[in-house]
């Protein structure tokens, strides 16, 4: 066996269902965390406002934030999970995977081969624009179908809407050519479609390469619970939604819409539509593929920008011309997703607030720092106890379970990113599709030169409120300032970590090989761990 090949990460895995009394838990959890809001909200808004726009601003963060938590929480309450349906004989099904320019042969060699391999009658098209014959020959090798789609405007999406016109399968895989899928996909996927209302089914993603690099396993974090309890909520609320890769599409449900949508964010706009239209999808969350993620703090920073102009394009666009085909639950699902990317503005917000009372002297809100934690505290242990709760629901949760701080970390510290995302999307201004880098990207990102510049403005505001405190205030003043003054220092140094955590994965980005991780990828021993079940097709 290969000495990178973990058999743990290419079993058959799947989240748990949820019983009545986890439900109950859950309710229970919820309800005691917006007894804490409530505490919170009737404390904040007594308080004595110092500048009133900075108090503004700070109330904007703070509940924007906590707006956000409570929609998460609704969502929870509804986690839920399909029934599993036996896939039915004869059905007529393609995988859909596309190939670029630039990306690398060998990975398409391990993708075909599992494709292959997958057990359920199907045809593998490979669609095709690199204009390189090693692919076609690479296709004939697997029995997969090569077609030639050079010059199809429109990205991934463009060439699956032309590939649908060249083939009659009445349902499709849509498979990023990075993701490895197990034999039995399809046996967790088909049985879903024999209620005629189903669009689209999107299973769970799992990744084999986070041990690569602080990046890679902090991007793998940010998905964990997302493709647990978040989409299993979303699938509770009737909003399951398309994420690009790992999708079973209904031909007729795409037909309906005119074809996949076209778009920095595709597969959102897809689900959207075809909500709008009146179809139904399902989350099935178990993981029978596994994929890659971005190991370089670069090739994140690019697959950010990418997704954040999408989905703001959604916000202003997409979404409201399908408002009134959507349920009232779908439009709030989709309101509060087409708004993550917002935290751009709100992270930026947060970070520079301290400093305009550690260098003018103005306050937002003329409280204690440690009047603020007793009413703070319970609301964040509140919320860190509900996150935890529903990590019993992750896809895999033996791998997934945990805090998942790199994740945050790198959340945060893309708030240059998301920001930039959101002011393109206010003067529609275009970015390129650019697809994500299969294989690390050696070099020190330029994405990271904010997060430095304001690592050292913090060090330098320390050093001037020392001496600053030390020889040109009162003494009378220090002691009435002292709680304000490193309360803010506080909320400035929470920043200056995350940033430092950044600039560490930015560093480590310099010395990282473009290694191969699919070479370590037995196809026959995945295929052992997933033995095949009595099947009648």
């Amino acid at each position: 066996m290969n000495s990178n090949f973990d058999p743990e990460f290419w079993k058959f895995h799947e989240a748990r269902k949820p019983s009545a009394w986890s439900s109950f838990i859950l309710v229970i959890l919820v309800f005691g965390g917006l007894i804490n809001v409530v505490n919170f909200g009737m404390w904040w808004f007594k308080q004595e406002p110092g500048q009133f726009w900075l108090f503004f601003i700070l109330t904007l963060i703070f509940w924007w934030s906590i707006f956000r938590m409570i929609i998460m929480w609704i969502s929870y309450i509804a986690i839920n999970k399909p029934r599993k349906k036996k896939a039915p004989k004869d059905l007529s099904v393609a995988i859909f995977t596309t190939s670029s320019p630039g990306e690398p042969l060998s990975m398409f060699d391990k993708t075909l081969e599992a494709c292959k391999n997958i057990r359920y009658p199907h045809t593998t098209y490979l669609l095709d624009d690199t204009q390189d014959p090693a692919f076609k020959e690479l296709a004939e090798k697997h029995g997969a179908v090569w077609l030639e789609l050079v010059g199809i405007p429109g990205a991934k999406a463009g060439k699956i809407n032309a590939a649908l016109q060249k083939t009659k399968e009445d349902f499709i895989l849509v498979m990023d050519p990075d993701h490895i899928p197990f034999p039995n996909f399809f046996d967790e996927v088909l049985g879903f479609f024999t209620n005629p209302d189903v669009g689209f089914v999107q299973v769970s993603q799992g990744y084999y390469n986070q041990y690569r690099s602080f990046v890679a396993q902090g991007a793998a974090e940010q998905t964990y619970g997302f493709y647990g309890p978040t989409l299993m909520g979303l699938y509770g609320l009737g909003s399951s939604v398309a994420i690009g890769a790992n999708c079973t599409f209904r031909r007729e449900a795409l037909e309906s819409i005119g074809g996949h949508a076209i778009g920095l964010a595709e597969d959102m706009m897809t689900a959207i539509r075809l909500h709008g239209k009146g179809w139904k999808s399902i989350y099935h969350p178990v993981i029978v593929t596994r994929g890659l993620v971005p190991e370089d703090l670069g090739s994140f920073c690019k697959q950010q920008l990418k997704w954040s102009r999408g989905v703001h394009e959604i916000l202003f666009s997409d979404l409201p011309k399908t408002w009134n085909g959507l349920s009232t639950l779908q439009r709030l699902t989709y309101f509060g997703i087409s708004t993550y990317y917002i935290s751009g503005l709100t992270m930026f917000l947060f970070l520079i607030l301290p400093y305009f009372t550690l260098w003018f002297d103005v306050i937002p809100i003329d409280i204690e720092f440690t009047e603020f934690l007793t009413h703070w505290v319970p609301l964040a242990l509140a919320a860190t106890v509900i996150y935890l709760y529903c990590q019993r629901f992750l896809s895999h949760p033996k791998t997934e379970f945990g805090l998942h701080l790199k994740g945050t970390i790198l959340k945060f510290v893309c708030w240059p990113v998301f920001l930039q995302g959101f002011l393109l999307s206010l003067i529609n201004g275009k970015i390129p599709y650019i697809p994500t880098a299969k294989q690390a990207v050696k070099g020190f990102t330029p994405f990271i030169r904010p997060h430095v510049y304001i690592a050292l403005f913090f060090i330098l505001t320390v050093i001037w409120v020392i001496i600053k405190r030390m020889h040109f205030t009162p003494e009378g003043e220090i002691a009435f300032t002292r709680w304000e003054t490193w309360g803010m220092i506080f909320f400035a140094a929470i920043a200056f970590v995350m940033t430092l955590g950044g600039i560490y994965a930015a560093w480590q980005s310099r010395n990282l090989d473009a290694a191969e991780p699919w070479k370590d990828i037995d196809i026959e021993e995945i295929n052992k761990l997933n033995p095949d079940e009595d099947k009648d097709y």
